[in-house]
């Protein structure tokens, strides 16, 4: 009988001991560094989906010693965030208590299932030696204007007295008290990632990433060519400037839509015949998220701004101007201009409103529904008789001509909105100055700590917690020696595990967050697994900062990860997704209790498609279990 607690256990000591896992900086061997996405330290510790998540670079990382590769397989913990500041309040502790006491119980379970880890180079995102670098990342970007602060509209609960996302407030109500959210004016911090966004279309070329990922990727990015036209607006000095991807259907634009925030409406409200009706919509618009508000599937509302009137460029004629929640100043310019007959949303916005609908493209029966497809254009004067392709070109030459418009290109992708109002997390170094503005920390004061607390509870108004502690806000400015304030907003989570893979490097580097002779040798990545709820968001926002590094002259590559897949979830036995509330979960630690790490390991790997999903089967589990025993 296969004794799996005394062997597992001797191994597992005999492992530690004698640091067999451990990579060496030895720069004449060849090296494989294999990347893990690291984990949040939660109180309950493990799922089945760590397990599997690391298992198949597990396998991959001990082929490649055996093969006599210098392997850095490295693991570490992206601890600061909403959880546990949640559950920190929940139960009365303090983030950092909670942290270290999660970490513990991880490292534990970790070492339990028999890892293969460098336990000589782990990383915590929130230890003071670490975020130190973050900062000083950001204040680079900031120096190099890739970080800025402008006000925007968010999502606000009253009642919780919090900022919260779109994923936080869906259908317009807060997930933790139920109460109604609104749409609140705040300062943002921004990184300007649109900037990168060619560079990180183009790298994708040079890497070996799923097909499914790119495509997210890509999808995420949303680069699309089109041009600037211009609407001017009548008996005012006013230009409504909208952006389409098709410009070629202009002669069909019958009626604008702008946003119900849209300054063009407040400069010219002496000309506004029905403002206390706007006003009434604005009130209600403020009360959906921004997820609400760009749906494609629901009812279409507006309110006809009675008192500006825009002009057609290219055939003069007067159109009107409507106010809708699904345009928003955070999209393209705050303003559209709707062509009826070709496009499904205007046309039931014209159908509702009674607004003319002009066919420009060959086909369909605009009489019933919008036609989406090609076809040659009619009722366009100079396009006339042109396909999609030749009359795009012909358009924009021509609005250039005029001086109308002009090409351009959009992503989808908007800038990072870089801060939340809340304790647990990386202190913005800013400094707020009335006579110098926003002023950086000095390098040499890195990191700016969390400052000690007791009550470590959201502020009022959506304030952080540190905008009530009096000696961390009050400070001198850096630049003119005057009395300022600090930035009390903190980093999201995303800013930790934004460049941690090239920590795990040179871990203990307290003169710069790697050596360039290191990040020569084991950059970049040879092979990244994680979950594909990652590869948008996260993969795209850590690519970003390298590249952004890459640009310094700060890491070796131009991409940091050569190779990214994805683990298929494990499902309940039922076949569903585990979740608490469908009682269908599995707790590792019993697997590993029960029937021994290596049976757990085996069978996660034997399950069926590593990339697919895949329903847990307890006679399976049983079934390795036997198989081990007779090896």
């Amino acid at each position: 009988m296969y004794n799996f607690k005394e062997i597992e256990k001797k191994w597992q000591k005999y492992w530690e001991e004698n640091e067999c896992f451990k990579a060496q900086d030895d720069f004449s061997k060849k090296k494989f560094y294999a990347l893990v996405e690291f984990p949040y330290p939660s109180g309950v510790g493990m799922h089945l989906g760590h397990i599997k998540a690391y298992s198949g670079l597990e396998v991959i990382a001990r082929k490649k010693r055996m093969e006599g590769y210098n392997v850095l397989f490295p693991i570490g913990y992206d601890a600061f965030g909403l959880p546990t500041e949640n559950s920190a309040i929940k139960q009365n502790i303090h983030p950092r208590v909670l942290t270290d006491r999660n970490i513990e119980v991880f490292a534990g379970q970790l070492k339990k299932v028999g890892f293969s880890f460098d336990w000589s180079r782990v990383i915590d995102t929130t230890a003071e030696k670490y975020y130190k670098w973050t900062q000083w990342i950001f204040l680079k970007m900031f120096e190099k204007g890739l970080a800025f602060r402008d006000k925007t509209l968010v999502n606000y609960c009253p009642s919780c007295r919090v900022v919260l996302s779109n994923e936080d407030s869906q259908g317009g109500k807060c997930d933790i008290c139920h109460s109604q959210v609104i749409q609140k004016d705040k300062d943002v911090w921004y990184l300007r990632i649109t900037e990168y966004a060619d560079k990180l279309l183009e790298g994708l070329k040079e890497v070996d990433y799923l097909p499914n990922i790119k495509l997210q990727q890509e999808n995420w990015i949303g680069k699309s060519t089109g041009a600037y036209v211009n609407f001017k607006v009548k008996g005012i000095d006013e230009v409504l400037k909208v952006y389409t991807t098709r410009p070629d259907t202009l002669y069909g634009a019958t009626f604008m839509v702008v946003a119900p925030e849209h300054n063009i409406i407040d400069d010219n409200k002496d000309l506004v015949k029905n403002m206390d009706e706007i006003i009434a919509y604005r009130e209600e618009a403020k009360k959906k998220t921004e997820f609400e508000r760009v749906q494609l599937a629901k009812d279409k509302t507006g309110v006809r701004i009675d008192g500006l009137v825009a002009i057609n460029p290219v055939n003069d004629k007067e159109i009107p101007i409507y106010i809708s929640d699904y345009v928003m100043m955070g999209y393209g310019t705050g303003a559209i201009m709707a062509v009826p007959a070709h496009d499904t949303r205007d046309y039931e916005f014209a159908t509702k409103f009674g607004i003319d609908i002009v066919p420009v493209i060959d086909g369909g029966d605009v009489s019933k529904e919008a036609y989406t497809g090609d076809g040659l254009h009619i009722n366009s004067d100079i396009l006339n008789g042109l396909n999609k392709k030749d009359a795009i070109e012909k358009i924009i030459e021509y609005l250039k001509e005029k001086g109308l418009g002009e090409a351009a290109v959009q992503y989808k992708m908007k800038d990072w909105a870089f801060n939340r109002q809340r304790y647990w997390g990386e202190p913005i170094p800013i400094i707020h100055c009335d006579h110098c503005g926003d002023v950086a920390v000095p390098y040499d004061e890195l990191p700016l700590k969390l400052p000690e607390v007791t009550n470590f509870e959201v502020g009022t108004d959506g304030e952080s917690p540190l905008a009530k502690i009096e000696s961390f806000v009050n400070c001198k400015c850096p630049k003119c020696g005057r009395d300022a304030k600090r930035e009390t907003d903190t980093m999201p989570q995303w800013a930790g595990s934004s460049w941690y893979f090239l920590r795990y490097i040179d871990p203990d580097n307290d003169k710069e967050f790697a050596s360039r002779e290191k990040l020569n040798y084991w950059m970049p990545v040879d092979w990244y697994n994680g979950g594909m709820e990652h590869v948008t968001r996260h993969v795209i926002y850590s690519r970003f900062w390298y590249h952004f590094l890459y640009d310094l002259g700060l890491v070796p590559t131009s991409e940091p990860y050569m190779r990214r897949t994805a683990q298929g979830l494990i499902l309940g036995p039922d076949g569903e997704k585990m979740s608490k509330s469908r009682g269908n979960t599995i707790d590792p630690n019993t697997i590993v209790d029960e029937y021994g790490a290596d049976t757990l390991r085996t069978y996660v790997l034997f399950m069926g498609d590593y990339g697919l999903e895949a329903p847990w089967n307890e006679q399976g589990v049983k079934g390795i279990s036997r198989f081990l025993d007779r090896v």
